[in-house]
């Protein structure tokens, strides 16, 4: 787990990096701040950034699919939120998503799992305020790191 209070890497990158947001705002103040820390952080390291919204968390991995098949990003953040409820539906929805990241990851993207699975909207807002958790943040971070190292090894078998 990415804690952004603790000393972290900087990232200096030598060409610009490009990243595509995309988020799930199903609950829609807490996306907001999962956007506004995920924003902040690319601020600080000047990445370039598009977004896209899609209904709900199981929409975000083939809408990554897509983007990563026909586009130019270097990176990707899923951004989003799953609250249990009382069927069995949340499990199938947290497994699906984080299942269709990971195969994704895999693949060569590079992923920034920004989606949160939690028990009650209280965990929600303290996970998603960039001042407390900032897991939009920390998605970022996870993505520009996975980055960092495809283009460390790029450069590397280029030598």
């Amino acid at each position: 787990m990415i804690n952004l209070k603790q000393d972290r890497q900087e990232f200096i990158f030598s060409r610009p990096v490009k990243i595509l947001i995309v988020v799930a705002p199903y609950y829609k103040e807490i996306s907001d701040q999962l956007i506004l820390g995920a924003k902040s952080e690319c601020k600080k390291f000047k990445v370039n950034v598009d977004m896209i919204s899609v209904p709900g968390a199981l929409e975000i991995p083939p809408a990554i699919r897509i983007a990563y098949e026909k586009s130019d990003y270097d990176g990707f953040v899923a951004l989003g939120c799953i609250i249990r409820g009382e069927t069995t539906h949340y499990d199938i929805v947290c497994s699906d998503s984080s299942n269709g990241l990971l195969l994704l990851g895999l693949r060569g993207a590079n992923i920034g799992n920004g989606i949160l699975t939690v028990e009650n909207i209280d965990q929600a807002e303290k996970r998603s305020n960039p001042k407390k958790m900032n897991k939009g943040g920390g998605a970022v971070y996870a993505a520009l790191s996975l980055i960092q190292h495809e283009r460390h090894y790029s450069v590397k078998n280029q030598q």
